[in-house]
């Protein structure tokens, strides 16, 4: 289903021939060879193509689907390429593809004139570029854009459709926006591609004896990107880390509706700092900005959305419990928001899915006076979607996604309901294929969105898929926990430095300090974490060896004694400097 002609789109060139000379790249079309640029390998300018742009003879020649910007280095200039992709269905009627490999081309030859320690910079950034090449969930379209929902787009006035596609994006959601920057400068709108680094997930149904199709958008937020650890909270602007809106779009009968839902970290000031522990304490920033940044960010949904209901999720005791204590303080002195906590632990536990309905009784009355948006076949807009159901955890992951998913179920019964193919007791749950897609698309959905932030797959997968735990989920869930510890301590604060170089949160200057040099000495982990690992576990195999020979003689007691102390020592040691041997961002602050 469509909502503008074609021919009335804009259209990127959608294969791309790169060209590699000794002083230059050439990126050209494929369909269209007089169509294109080239960029200087020596200073990275960039211009168009001219008679003497391809003349010579390339030492390759290959296939690339589009270019993902640039970005300048103490070195110069890299230009990031797409060099594989795979088709993964269609949105409102138009192929969508998701990036399968990309390339960071270098530009530059700047490095024969450089001190040593920005050498060391330089081989810090490439490595973080290494890390953004391998970014999952990055979605694009050639033909149209996926990071506006359907009731925004068709408000839109008309020919907004033949824009530029990065003219017609919503830049909240372009996770390569600041790539894009010199590319537009340089006017080369057909080549400029937005990606949206989230999810899309499409189920084919049979629901009665209409064909369906469900597509499930997820859009994840730049303005405040990071890994797990590493971005939590807000900042000063309101922004909140791991914030996603969700879009369900439902096509049946020549109608088409969409359901948005959002979910963001709890909007305060506040941090949990690895320190090897496996589940560190969360600490609130007791900042007098703090009454001002909640109201910013509730102000932004309400003018985005509509009236929101906030669904906090999290315990109601502990470090939890103190968080979810101060955001309930904070949100009494907002209007147009309705809070609602609900322990979900407590209530629906590890497998008592169907437990949400505690909760939807709570808002249902509010949340299907939300409804949802409704089109026809000739566009018309039959039904608007009036507000928002913001729904956070404490990683926004797992207990917020099932909780998603069943508000999408309800949502969806009454959307069939509307148009007459459910009567008023039917839901569909009863069909029992359907649903099975239906909840697999949610749990698929679910495990991208986790890896982006957290680098595993979701927890809670199972209520998703199945409605229940089961044992392969517990092991999965058990293995993913394990991961997460381990990138949380060890590996994401590289990949944190590679969001905020990408994002443009830290530009590279040969004017400021390099961010090596600036490291306190035990702020790099990896020169001291083998050795106290070495350390560590040399102690127990060796303590524990003569404590096993200990009954012989009274010197071996005194030796396992030795030991054991010794052992306990370098434990203490590594738990009280545990911040310092875990991975830490080395490029931008906390907030």
């Amino acid at each position: 289903m469509e909502i503008a002609p074609s021919s009335s789109r804009f259209k990127l060139h959608d294969q791309l021939e790169l060209l590699e000379f000794p002083d230059k790249y050439v990126v050209k079309s494929s369909e269209s060879p007089d169509h294109g640029f080239y960029i200087n390998r020596r200073d990275g300018n960039i211009d168009p193509l001219d008679e003497n742009s391809c003349s010579g003879t390339p030492s390759r020649v290959s296939t690339i689907y589009g270019v993902g910007g640039t970005i300048k280095l103490l070195a110069g200039t890299y230009m990031l390429v797409i060099t594989s992709r795979k088709e993964v269905g269609t949105f409102l009627g138009f192929p969508v593809f998701r990036v399968v490999s990309m390339r960071f081309l270098p530009c530059n030859e700047a490095m024969r004139f450089a001190t040593s320690q920005e050498k060391r910079d330089e081989a810090y950034f490439r490595t973080l570029l290494q890390t953004v090449e391998a970014s999952p969930g990055l979605y694009y379209s050639y033909e149209t854009d996926l990071t506006l929902n359907l009731q925004r787009r068709y408000k839109l006035a008309e020919g907004w459709m033949r824009k530029p596609l990065w003219k017609q994006a919503d830049p909240r959601f372009v996770w390569n926006r600041h790539l894009l920057e010199e590319l537009i400068e340089c006017k080369l709108d057909g080549f400029i591609i937005p990606l949206l680094q989230g999810s899309f997930q499409v189920a084919k149904l049979q629901l009665k004896n209409s064909p369906a199709t469900i597509t499930l958008i997820s859009r994840r937020c730049t303005r405040r990107l990071g890994t797990r650890m590493w971005r939590r909270g807000a900042n000063l602007e309101g922004d909140t880390a791991n914030f996603v809106e969700t879009e369900q779009v439902l096509e049946i009968n020549d109608f088409m509706f969409s359901l948005l839902q959002v979910r963001g970290s709890i909007p305060l000031l506040w941090e949990q700092i690895v320190d090897l522990s496996y589940k560190p304490g969360l600490k609130i920033n007791n900042h007098e900005e703090t009454p001002k940044v909640v109201q910013r960010h509730f102000h932004d949904l309400f003018q985005r959305y509509g009236e929101t209901i906030a669904i906090d999720l999290t315990d109601k005791h502990g470090d939890e419990g103190e968080l979810s204590k101060a955001y309930a303080t904070e949100m009494r002195r907002l209007p147009n928001v309705r809070y609602v906590s609900f322990d979900f632990h407590h209530v629906c536990g590890n497998s008592n899915f169907d437990n949400l309905h505690v909760l939807y009784e709570e808002i249902a009355d509010e949340f299907e006076k939300q409804g949802y948006f409704l089109a026809d076949a000739e566009g018309n807009i039959l039904e608007e979607q009036k507000g928002i159901v913001r729904s956070n955890c404490i990683d926004c992951l797992d207990r917020t996604n099932v909780t998603q998913n069943y508000l999408a179920q309800k949502s969806l019964n009454l959307q069939l309901q509307r148009i007459g193919l459910f009567d008023s007791t039917e839901c569909i749950s009863m069909l029992a294929d359907e649903y099975t897609k239906f909840r697999t698309i949610w749990a698929e959905q679910g495990d991208e969105i986790s890896l982006q932030y957290a680098g595993t797959y979701a927890l809670k997968g199972d209520l998703v898929r199945y409605g229940k735990q089961t044992l392969f989920g517990a092991i999965r869930d058990g293995m993913s926990a394990l991961s997460r510890y381990y990138l949380n301590n060890f590996q994401d604060g590289i990949r944190q430095d590679a969001l905020d170089l990408i994002s443009g949160r830290y530009t590279v200057s040969r004017n400021s300090p390099s961010p090596l040099q600036q490291l306190k000495v035990f702020e790099s982990p990896s020169q001291y974490l083998p050795v106290a690992s070495a350390l560590l576990i040399g102690g127990i195999t060796v303590t524990s060896i003569t404590i096993h020979q200990a009954g012989r003689n009274t010197q071996q007691f005194v030796s396992s004694a030795v030991l054991a102390g010794v052992t306990a020592g370098v434990v203490a040691v590594i738990k009280s400097n545990g911040r310092h041997f875990c991975s830490r961002p080395r490029l931008c602050r906390l907030l």
